[in-house]
Formats: structure tokens, sequence, C-alpha cells
């Protein structure tokens, strides 16, 4: 591809006149469940981050995983989990809500994980589908009683992919559509789109981007082995997958679900953990500036790490 048609594929879904988008890089405390939660903020720290995604078990004096906010708490200890975050450097920018869009007491939960949000002044709560797909009508049926209250509180719901009603982009989106509501919108997950029915994500995005407000960021590989990894060690084209995203004028957080290698053992220290959320942050930050790089004419601009 030349540098006239890559520039030209670059730009043909975005609006001329669109600002950089401020991509917000925060790692999840999900790829350190096997340490405490206070190790998993100052390993994230270190390794270079601002910004942080709660999620969603560490282990706890009692017992050996524990969530450290179940949906049923009050809001002051989303406020307390939030005080406890900044203390240690970072801004809480996601959590997930840990109840599937389809499920029965969906709508209750999730109004209580908006609660929680609010209080801690977290701005996304991120949520997905069952892995199977039917029940259509309670997911819907959630996402239209959150709708108006996630507005009322300045918290995005964010639908991600997740297989079932949820398994592709262009699911998604379908579901935000029949929701209508701007309380509702999109949280894209590559590997997943890869992993769950082998979905091409570079060709899924370019049909649901304007949907998308956060990134869940993972890879895959389905050779030699079926395993999701860190962003970079898989199949998916980071390069393309940003393409459509980079100038909608938007404030995105990049939330790192996983940043692990595949093939190899998991790392049995939160120092080698540490190692691994730095690799994944400098590597998404070459994506992003290359990606403002190639746009000619351009400032260039920087990342928000």
């Amino acid at each position: 591809m030349t540098r006239r048609q890559f520039s030209a594929t670059l730009a043909a879904p975005l609006l001329p006149a669109a600002e950089w988008t401020q991509f917000q890089l925060a790692c999840m405390t999900l790829p350190y469940a096997n340490f405490p939660f206070a190790r998993a903020l100052s390993g994230i720290k270190a390794a270079g981050y601002d910004y942080v995604a709660w999620g969603t078990t560490h282990p706890a004096p009692a017992s050996p995983r524990t969530p450290i906010l179940a949906w049923q708490d009050h809001p002051s200890k989303a406020r307390d989990i939030a005080r406890q975050s900044k203390d240690a450097g970072l801004k809480p920018v996601m959590m997930f809500s840990m109840v599937n869009l389809e499920s029965s007491d969906g709508p209750e939960a999730h109004a209580r994980r908006i609660e929680q949000c609010a209080a801690a002044e977290i701005p996304f709560l991120l949520t997905f589908g069952k892995t199977e797909r039917g029940l259509y009508e309670n997911a819907l049926k959630t996402l239209r009683h959150v709708g108006p209250i996630a507005r009322q509180h300045k918290v995005l719901v964010t639908i991600k992919q997740h297989g079932g009603n949820t398994a592709t982009g262009v699911d998604c989106s379908k579901i935000i559509a029949d929701v209508a509501d701007d309380g509702v919108k999109m949280c894209y997950d590559a590997g997943n789109v890869l992993d769950y029915e082998n979905n091409d994500p570079i060709s899924d995005i370019q049909k649901c981007w304007k949907d998308i407000r956060a990134f869940a960021i993972k890879d895959h590989r389905n050779h030699p082995r079926d395993q999701d990894c860190g962003p970079g060690f898989g199949e998916i084209d980071h390069y393309k997958l940003f393409e459509p995203v980079m100038r909608t004028g938007l404030t995105m957080p990049l939330s790192f679900e996983n940043i692990f290698e595949p093939l190899v053992p998991r790392p049995a220290t939160p120092e080698a953990i540490d190692a691994l959320a730095r690799r994944a942050r400098e590597y998404m930050e070459s994506v992003l500036n290359g990606l403002r790089a190639a746009w000619p004419g351009r400032d260039v601009g920087g990342v928000r790490a």
C-alpha cells in the first residue's frame, strides 16, 4: 500500500474537521488477579500508567479470590476504592458490571453499578452478554432501563463483544440501535471478536466504529494454539484496527484486559506482570503515535499514557 492509499484509507470513515482522539491507556487490575488489589495498583503505576480499570477479583484475608466490589455493595465502598486508586497515583476510568445483560437481575444490578461508578467518578461501565445467543429481549430490557440512569449520573454504559448476542461489533451496534439511548454505546474487544466465532475484527470495526467509545485491549492467536494474549503477541493488526477511530474528537479509555504472552505459562510473580504491563503500554503507544505520524499535514500530538 502506498502512502497516498494509506492516508486515504485512514481518513475515509472520519469527518475532515474531527480532532485527534485522546486515548487514555489504562491497565486493568485483572492481570493481577492472583495478587492483592493494592499490589495491582502499585504495579500498574510502576509500569507507567496514569489510568486504571477495576476488574474483578483479588485475594483477600479471608478468601483467595474475592470481588473487590460486588454490585450489591453501597456506593460508598466504590468511593473508598477510588480513593485508594488515586492515592496510588491512578485515575479509575472503567469497571466491570460482572452481571450479564440477559440475567434476570440485570436491570437492578446495572443500575446499582452505575451508582457505584458515579460515587467513584468512573465514567465508563463495561458489560456484555452471555456466550450463547438467546434472551435478546432481556438484554434490551436491561439497557433500556439503565440508559436514562446512566445519563443522569454522567456514566456511559459500554457493551463489548463476548459471543452470543454480543459476538461482534455489528451485533453490538444492532443492540445499541434497538436500545436507542445515548447512555449506551460500545467498548470494542477485538480479541473476543476473533476468539468466540473466528470473525475478522478489522472488517467488523469498519461497520461499527461510530458506536465505539472505549476499547478492551487484548489480542488472539488461532495458531499454533487457540489462545487470547496481550496486544502485539497475536494475529490482530492494531494499525488497521485503530485507523477508523483516530480522529473522532472523543476521549477514549483503552483498558488492557490481557497483557500475557501466548503459549508459555503465565508469570508467577507480580514483577513479571509489571514488565508485561509496561510492554503492552509501549506497544500501543507506538501504534497510536505511528498512525498519527502517518497522517500527512497534521500535528502529530501525543498519547495520553
